[in-house]
């Protein structure tokens, strides 16, 4: 008689690529924009662009090379990420081509059809070169030097419409804001990733045992040793991180939030401001830091509206948006962008027939969900914002799977720059919070944010290959942690 063998393991299951899946949305995505164009036309002139093919025929070749670099370097990516941004930057062309039918003598959707291209090309070149997230984190000093340049130089050019957030030389305009979020994307997470066992064990102890953790960060990237004694009864509390540890995160996000301040750019600080509040949240798991920040930001808000004299205009036009009318002044920016979403109703006016060009010099940047309103209605609306959910969901998703703590906050840290940007544009422009001038991420004009965006959109791509993918075998998991280790 024979020892009984054991069974031998069943193959592991390698995920589905799911490329043909992404090419056929990247195909709905940019019909629907290709229909969109035409719908303008026929709204505006009753006959069809002239150039509608060629507009078609360049967005489709934009959205195919985007999908064969993909294809050929990150084949277990997200198929929904590529798509979801090809229909938002596609839908924004058509606003802003529409808008420019108000505007002949000032035309805004060529230059941004430049800047998409540029930021697709972008996009190629980080998903084609950038093999592996964990890179960055050796250069996460250098980003977060590079953030504070890029924010500082705008200081030394003069204000425009309040702000001073621009680069200008000649005819050329640059927002360096945008880049820097990304790169202080990439600092938060390195340093919070490199030393979050020890944001939670050691400092002075502030509360007793908190063992409420949110089941997201304990799955993402709370550290084993406090999850551990968690479990065993001994919970470590709430401490107040070391210095040393969270002293330099916090240097960094002073230094940049004073800066924007004097700039006068204080959407981008509330957003600077949100992103380093979720990622230490995340690192920590700690609920109490969201409570913390809430607090933290209310009390900044209301300095800052009641010092600033330009914010605390954009306040009182806020809490009363139809005081110019009572005063015979006529209709605020606010006024006319509430009266756009109240004509739209739910189904909207039809594209190319709103008046949301009353609205001003913002029609095209900060008030241009106004126009979305008023012509799509409460539908399109709604469909639009699903579409920015389904971005940040995508991008959390892949925060869950990605294998590395660096990889998870960046994922996490990414997708909340969307999130908080749509958040602070949409409400600004409906009156649920006092309006801050940013630009709606692929949406609006502005082509340093439609160039970030796009990186961003790469760098999630990278980071869901590597949450999709097969794992390593146990010799290659050996070798890669036998390379140096990255820089804290």
């Amino acid at each position: 008689m024979t020892a009984p063998t054991a069974d031998a393991p069943p193959p592991e299951q390698r995920p589905a690529k799911r490329r043909g899946v992404e090419l056929a949305l990247l195909a709905g995505a940019v019909l629907v924009s290709v229909q969109g164009y035409a719908a303008v036309g026929l709204a505006r002139h009753g006959t069809l662009p002239p150039d509608l093919t060629g507009y078609a025929a360049g967005l489709g070749a934009v959205a195919l090379l985007a999908h064969l670099a993909v294809r050929l370097r990150a084949p277990y990516a997200d198929p929904l990420l590529l798509p979801v941004a090809v229909l938002l930057n596609g839908v924004g062309l058509v606003l802003i081509h529409r808008l420019d039918q108000e505007t002949p003598g000032h035309l805004a959707a060529p230059t941004q059809l430049v800047w998409s291209a540029l930021g697709v090309a972008l996009f190629i070149a980080t998903v084609v070169a950038l093999y592996d997230h964990r890179v960055l984190q050796r250069y996460a000093r250098a980003c977060g030097t590079t953030a504070l340049v890029l924010l500082s130089l705008p200081i030394l050019f003069p204000a425009v419409n309040g702000a001073r957030i621009w680069i200008r030389i000649g005819e050329l305009s640059i927002q360096p804001g945008e880049f820097a979020k990304v790169l202080l994307a990439v600092f938060f997470a390195a340093h919070l990733a490199a030393h979050r066992e020890a944001l939670t064990t050691t400092g002075p102890k502030l509360l007793g045992s908190v063992r409420k953790v949110a089941p997201f960060a304990r799955r993402a990237c709370v550290p084993d040793a406090v999850d551990q004694a968690r479990r065993s009864g001994h919970d470590p509390g709430l401490r107040l991180p070391a210095g040393k540890v969270l002293g330099p995160v916090i240097a960094v996000w002073l230094l940049s939030v004073l800066v924007l301040v004097l700039e006068r750019d204080l959407g981008t600080s509330l957003l600077f401001f949100g992103l380093f509040v979720v990622l230490l949240y995340v690192a920590t798991g700690r609920i109490t830091w969201i409570a913390a920040g809430l607090l933290l930001a209310a009390a900044g808000a209301y300095a800052v509206g009641s010092l600033e004299p330009h914010v605390h205009g954009r306040v009182q036009d806020w809490l009363d948006p139809f005081a110019g009318i009572a005063a015979g002044q006529g209709a605020g920016q606010l006024a006319q962008s509430l009266f756009a979403f109240g004509t739209g109703g739910l189904l909207g006016t039809g594209l190319g027939l709103g008046h949301s060009v009353l609205i001003g010099f913002a029609a095209k940047s900060d008030f241009i969900l106004a126009t979305v309103g008023e012509e799509l209605g409460l539908v399109g609306l709604t469909a639009l914002l699903l579409l920015y959910a389904l971005f940040v969901a995508r991008g959390f998703r892949a925060a869950v799977g990605v294998g590395d703590a660096f990889g998870t906050l960046l994922a996490v840290g990414l997708s909340a720059i969307v999130a908080l940007q749509v958040f602070v544009i949409a409400g600004g422009v409906t009156g649920l919070i006092p309006l801050t001038g940013m630009a709606m991420p692929f949406l609006a004009q502005g082509g340093s944010s439609v160039v970030t965006n796009w990186v961003i959109v790469a760098l999630l791509i990278r980071l869901s290959h590597a949450a999709r993918a097969p794992r390593p075998l146990p010799a290659e998991q050996d070798t890669a942690a036998a390379e140096p280790a990255v820089l804290r």
